[in-house]
């Protein structure tokens, strides 16, 4: 009985002390419709939470969802497992989740409802735009690309007048440095699938949210991008995506 007791109350103890350090990593964000929280899980996996709902968006392993509330919305953005992860959608879903995900995705997560490049929803009282996100350069091979143009999505989300970008997998394509009126930015940066910090500053630069946060940058420079932006006016904030 003893042994039991101790055994419940150290992964008590762990779960608590994960979503402590979630938790410590939200950012909170007014809108005329209430406050919009963002919490930061592993690499691509986010968390969001507004009018008492709650959405993830590229839920994958090995991020942790225990003690987390279900989804009342999944969106993912391309095929590739640290984006797409059938397990993890498992995890956090209940009777009533919707997905939306890139029509590529949708051929393995059957239960999504397709939502094309620049193709526009409504979600309660979110607006959901795909944006293109696509490499220009970088691929495995020659004549080859990581992500194709047309298969992944980025996504601007809408929200009580406030506009939050999540990058997906992408190179600083025109679409993105195209964007107008971003508030916050998640902008992703990571070699060799993406683009490096440099370049994604640049492409930052040409949009120029009033926040840019960094997410789905393992292996990056961090200062390299900060650097990239001194001067702009552009809010850099560092969040950790990557928990130990």
């Amino acid at each position: 009985m003893k042994v039991i007791l101790i055994a419940v109350c150290s992964v008590s103890s762990f779960l608590l002390f994960t979503l402590a350090q979630a938790g410590a990593q939200t950012q909170t964000f007014p809108t005329s419709a209430g406050p919009v929280k963002i919490t930061p899980l592993y690499h691509a996996s986010t968390l969001i939470e507004a009018g008492g709902k709650t959405i993830y968006l590229d839920p994958a392993k090995p991020a942790k969802f225990a003690g987390l509330p279900k989804a009342d919305l999944i969106l993912i953005t391309d095929i590739h497992g640290d984006h797409m992860d059938p397990d993890s959608i498992k995890d956090i879903s209940k009777a009533d989740t919707e997905i939306f995900a890139a029509p590529a995705v949708v051929q393995t997560v059957t239960t999504g409802k397709p939502i094309a490049n620049r193709e526009t929803k409504t979600w309660g009282g979110w607006t959901i735009e795909a944006i293109p996100a696509y490499n220009l350069k970088r691929g495995p091979a020659p004549g080859k690309l990581f992500h194709d143009k047309g298969r992944g999505n980025g996504y601007v989300l809408t929200y009580g007048g406030k506009r939050f970008y999540f990058s997906g997998d992408t190179e600083g394509v025109p679409e993105m440095r195209a964007l107008k009126n971003i508030d916050v930015a998640f902008v992703c940066m990571n070699l060799p699938y993406t683009m490096p910090p440099e370049e994604a500053a640049d492409a930052v630069k040409a949009f120029h949210p009033k926040i840019v946060i960094p997410y789905h940058y393992h292996g990056s420079d961090l200062t390299v991008f900060q650097k990239g932006l001194e001067g702009t006016g552009i809010e850099v904030r560092l969040l950790e995506w990557y928990p130990k």
